[in-house]
Parts: structure tokens; sequence; C-alpha cells
């Protein structure tokens, strides 16, 4: 077999070809230029960011026969050649998710006791290691480094430098899907490229790696957001049924349309594409069209989405609920039209100006609702009673209430004051109950109390000078 994969035959051996990882590689490069070496350093990130190749040629700059101990080994001699090979006798590589067990960890701590065979140090790798799940004591006695992952527009530069090495034909759009997908992972965006390359029978196209990652594209994701943006349900619809032909993820189609939303708001926001990004045109044209409150709800509906496919009947349900909820809010600020097919249009209830609303109630005597709530009308008194109280209640001929009764929403002097004595009678009792309680005793109100505010409160008078005839009743509304 002649062939090597893009992931091995790409691989860093040099510090200066280590992509995106500038604040280790610096910090390695001036400790063994300085000689200050340590004795463990842990390198901690995702997969394919460059963990063991750094490790790897950090053995390399420990064990160079050439340039010595120096952030420059030469590749050529036997211990750098050996070490890119696998077989340095010297460099000894564990993986730790498999030896785990206590006989195989007291034979590495027996090896670890021997001098070096052929190199100037010994140096084990111990990869799969998981810093979570190490003791504090051990942490504390490494050099640790986080290595980031690496952004897509980073990723997609390496890729356009390994094609052009390479001599395969690609596209600009292409490497921008292909950096997407590999999440981060520069050894995954290789293996991908590996991919596109076979898919595409040596050429990298955008719509062959679209086929192949099973991505949206632009020619399925831009017109469904021009058929949401114009309101236009049965396209919308259409371009769902499309979509679904190709067998495409319903959960990319609406992380897809998030990423998008999300740049037109960034480009409302002042922050405009770059020049020679292939979708600027339409995000900038986009960002001028659609309101930005609107293109907020529409995010969050996609995000909502998203996160509701699985309690969906099925996706295919979930995605479009999701995308008639963004056409809810379509027609928010124009006019409503009729429902196409429709035989007329549905009439648009519109609320009354103040000039037409109802006016408010007017207070009504208490004297009135009386002779209501004698007349039948109980149920209506009382509403009048609870709804249009009169500022001055009136007595049983018409005249207003003695200072000396207490009224319920009095304001001034009155608000609160409290009867002497009396009889309160029970709300609802007839003519001859008032004054009664349930069991016939006379109800009569404790000196210092606060009389009842419920329904219809009569107060019986003590005889006072100067104030009409004794118990003569007077009632008030509450």
């Amino acid at each position: 077999m002649t062939y090597q994969v893009l992931a091995r035959k790409w691989r860093p051996r040099v510090f200066e070809e280590i992509v995106g990882q500038s604040h280790v590689v610096t910090a390695l490069a001036n400790a063994l230029d300085s000689k200050r070496l340590h004795h463990a350093y842990l390198f901690t990130g995702t997969r394919g960011v460059g963990k063991t190749t750094l490790a790897r040629i950090l053995a390399k700059a420990l064990n160079c026969e050439t340039n010595g101990i120096s952030s420059h080994p030469c590749g050529k001699c036997s211990a750098c050649v050996d070490i890119d090979a696998g077989r340095f006798v010297d460099l000894l590589e564990v993986d730790a998710a498999t030896n785990t067990k206590v006989d195989e960890m007291r034979e590495l701590l027996d090896t670890a006791q021997y001098m070096p065979v052929a190199g100037r140090f010994k140096v084990y790798i111990i990869d799969e290691v998981h810093p979570q799940r190490l003791p504090v004591t051990v942490l504390s006695r490494c050099l640790q480094f986080n290595l980031k992952p690496l952004s897509p527009p980073l990723i997609a530069g390496h890729l356009k430098h390994v094609l052009a090495a390479e001599k395969v034909a690609f596209e600009e759009p292409a490497l921008a899907e292909l950096a997407k997908a590999a999440s981060g992972s520069l050894r995954d965006s290789l293996s991908l490229l590996d991919q596109a390359i076979a898919h595409g029978g040596g050429k990298v196209t955008a719509a062959q790696v679209a086929d192949m990652l099973g991505s949206l594209g632009g020619d399925l994701l831009w017109p469904l957001l021009e058929r949401i943006v114009e309101g236009d349900g049965k396209g919308a619809i259409a371009e769902a049924e499309r979509i679904a032909s190709r067998s495409i993820s319903f959960d990319t189609a609406l992380g897809d349309l998030a990423a998008i939303l999300h740049r037109i708001a960034l480009a409302q926001a002042g922050a405009f594409p770059a020049g020679d990004d292939v979708d600027g045109a339409r995000v900038t044209d986009m960002a001028q069209r659609l309101d930005a409150g609107r293109v907020q709800v529409m995010y969050q509906i996609a995000l909502l989405g998203r996160r509701d496919l699985s309690l969906a009947p099925d996706e295919y349900a979930g995605f479009t609920m999701a995308l008639l909820r963004m056409l809810s809010f379509a027609g928010a600020s124009q006019e409503p039209r009729a429902i196409a097919g429709s035989a007329a249009a549905r009439a648009v209830p519109v609320a009354p100006s103040r000039s037409t609303a109802t006016p408010s109630a007017v207070p009504v005597p208490v004297s009135m609702a009386r002779e209501c709530a004698r007349a039948g009308g109980a149920r209506d008194a009382s509403h009048v009673r609870r709804e249009a109280v009169p500022r001055e209640a009136e007595g049983r001929d018409g005249a207003p209430l003695r200072s000396g009764t207490a009224r319920h929403g009095a304001r001034g002097p009155h608000r609160g004051h409290e009867p002497r004595g009396g009889q309160v009678a029970r709300h609802g009792a007839t003519p001859g109950e008032r004054g009664r309680s349930d069991r016939g005793r006379p109800l009569r109100a404790r000196p210092g109390a606060r009389p009842r505010r419920r329904g219809r409160v009569i107060f019986h008078s003590p005889r006072r000078r100067g104030a009409g005839r004794p118990n003569e009743r007077q009632e008030v509304s509450t």
C-alpha cells in the first residue's frame, strides 16, 4: 500500500508546522532554548488539535543528535527519524485507557528506573488521560497547557494549503463546509477531505461535499429563508419537502438556519461579512430587509424547534411547524389578507376607539338600588351597588347620611369611622330577619369593632339628641 492518508502525511514534525496553538508553541520553544526543562507536561484539549503531535516534537527536541536540546530538531538524525517512525527505544507511548491494571502500572514503573539506551532522555507519553480524574497532587506537579479548538476559517486555510500542495481542484465553499463539519479538529478535517476527494472523483466541489455531509447548502437554505421573509407559506412548505427529499437531517437544517440568522443579526449590529465571504452579499441584503426584532424571534424559534424535534409526531412535522411559527411573524407589519382559496376574507376585529367605547357607570343613589332589589332584581342591584357607589351616599329619604355613620370607601375624616353601638344585619336578610342571627338571637357589634364590609350593611343608630326617631335605619353600599 503506497498511499498515505492526509492526516498522517500532513502531521506536523516541527513546531513551526503546528496550526492554531501559538500560545503553547511559544512557551515550549522558549523553555527549550533557555534549557528550562520541566519533568512533566500535561497537554489537554479535544481530539485532533495536536496533543500527541506536540509530545512527539518535544521528544525530538530533547533527543536530537544534531542540534541538541533546542526548539528546532533537525528531523534527519537517527533519533528524529526513529521518533517519527515510532521505533525509538527510549520513547514509550502508553494508552492509559487500556493499561489500567495494577500489574501494568507496576511494570511501567519498573522500567522508569533504568537509564536511557540510545537517546539523551527517556520520554513517556501517556495518552488518553482525563485531567478531571487525576489527583490534584499530580496536577500540581505538571506544567499544563490547554489546546484550544481551531476556528473554521483557520481549518479552511490549512485545507487550501494541503489541496494546493496535492494539486487537487477545489471550490472555496466546499472547504468552508468541511471546516465547519470538523468541529475544531484538524485531524477530522483532513479525514473528511480524504473522503471528499474520493467522493468527487479527484476534485472537491460544494455540491458534492454538501451531498456527502448531508448538509443543507446554499441552494436549499437561502430559498427557504426567502420564502419565510416574503410570507409565502406554500413556497416554504415546498422548500421543506425539497429538504426532506434529499434525506437531510432536520436538526441540521434548523441549526444552519439559526447560523444564518445569527450572521444577519451581526450584520444589523454593524459587524458586516468580509469581502471574500461567499454569502456576504446575501447576508447584507437580508439584514436590510428584515426587522431586528423579527430576526431575534426567528432565531429563538429555530433553537426551540431543534429542542422540540424529539417531542413532535415526527421530525418533518416538527420542522414544518417551526417554519410556520416563523411565518406567523411575517405579516406583523403587513395588512391582513385573505387566505388563498377561501370564498371571502375573514373580518379582522378591531378594538373600539375611545369615542365608541361604552361609557363608564354613572353613580346611582342607594334608594334606587334598594328599589331594584325589592322588585326582584337583587343580582342587578348588587351589581349596581358594587360598581357604582356614589361618593355621597344617600339616606332613606334621599338625604345625605349623617357624619356619624360609617361608610366603605368614604373619603375625609369619616373614613373608617366606627359606630359606637347598635346591631348589624346579615347580608341578604329579609326585613323581618334583619338584626337577627341564624339562631334568632340579636346580632350586636362589639364596642370598637369594625363593621363587616360585605354586601349590604345596615346600621341601627342609637337615639341621639336631634338625630330623629330611634332605631332609624340607614343603608350604605359596599
